[in-house]
C-alpha cells in the first residue's frame, strides 16, 4: 500500500504574530514552526498505522523552500519512510494543490492524506482541490479510517450523529481528531531520519488564484467587568446592550 501524506509547516501556538511589508507577509523572523497539527497528529499516524498494519510505505510531501527541510525530517523521525519536497514558495491552495497533485498522479498512491486544515489559515481547502485535479473520490474531515483490503470505511461527525462511508482506493482523505493519536519521536526514529531520502522536485507553471491584500491581528478584549451575583438586573442589562447576545 502506498500512502501520500500532504504536511506543511505552521507557526508554534507561542510564536509572536507579526506582519511586514505593509501588512501583506507574515514576517516569520524569530518564529517557531511545527508540522502543522492535523497533518501529524490524525493524517500522518495514521498513514504509519496503516503501513504498519498491511505493509507499505508512507511518503510526507509539502511545498516549500529547503528552510522547510528540517520539519520534513521531523516527519520521518515519526515514522515516514521518505519525504517529496516540490521547491516553490507555497502561494495559495490551489498552486500548492496543483503541485500536489500533479506529483500524485504519476505515483500511484492508494490513499493521499491531508489533515482537516492548517492552524494558520484554516482554509481546509487543498484535500478537496487534490481530489478534484486527480478525479478521486474526497471524504472529508474523517474521525476514522479502516481498510479491507482495497476498501476503506471511514467515519465522519455529522450535526446529530456518525455518518459511516465506504470507498475503494484510490481516494483522498483529510483526517481529523479521533483519526489517531499523537505520537513523539524517539531517538532511534531521529537518527534513522538523517538516512532516510527526500526528494526535491521542481515545480510545473501554474497559475496563483489569490493574493493576499493585508493581515491584521485581531482585536484586543475589553476588560473583564466583574458583576454582583445580586445584581440581576444589571447582568441582564450588559447582556443585552453591551454584549448583545440576548
Amino acid at each position: 500500500m502506498k500512502l501520500l501524506v500532504c504536511i506543511s509547516k505552521a507557526p508554534d501556538t507561542t510564536s509572536k504574530i507579526a506582519f511586514t511589508d505593509g501588512d501583506t507577509k507574515f514576517d516569520e523572523n524569530g518564529v517557531q514552526f511545527i508540522i502543522n497539527p492535523s497533518d501529524e497528529w490524525y493524517a500522518l499516524v495514521r498513514a504509519i498505522e496503516l503501513k504498519e498494519q498491511n505493509g507499505g510505505e508512507v511518503t510526507v510531501i509539502t511545498v516549500g523552500t529547503p528552510a522547510d527541510d528540517s520539519i520534513i525530517r521531523k516527519a520521518l523521525a515519526i515514522g515516514a519512510d521518505n519525504a517529496v519536497r516540490i521547491n516553490m514558495e507555497p502561494k495559495d491552495a490551489f498552486s500548492v494543490a496543483y503541485e500536489i497533485a500533479e506529483y500524485a498522479k504519476s505515483n500511484a498512491f492508494d490513499i493521499v492524506f491531508t489533515g482537516k486544515e492548517t492552524i494558520n489559515y484554516n482554509g481546509s481547502q487543498v484535500g478537496g482541490m487534490i481530489a478534484e485535479m486527480m478525479g478521486l473520490p474526497y471524504v472529508s474531515i474523517a474521525t476514522k479510517l479502516d481498510m479491507d483490503g482495497t476498501t476503506a470505511t471511514l467515519h465522519r461527525e455529522i450535526t446529530g450523529g456518525d455518518e459511516v462511508v465506504e470507498v475503494e482506493t484510490p481516494f483522498v482523505v483529510s483526517a481529523t481528531k479521533g483519526m489517531a493519536e499523537q505520537r513523539i519521536s524517539k531517538m532511534k526514529g531521529i537518527m534513522a531520519a538523517r538516512k532516510k531520502p527526500l526528494t526535491v522536485v521542481e515545480p510545473t507553471v501554474n497559475e496563483q488564484l489569490v493574493s493576499f491584500v493585508k493581515y491584521g491581528l485581531p482585536s484586543a478584549k475589553s476588560e473583564c467587568k466583574m458583576i454582583d451575583p445580586e445584581n440581576m438586573e444589571e447582568l441582564v442589562s450588559l447582556l443585552h446592550n453591551e454584549a448583545k447576545v440576548i
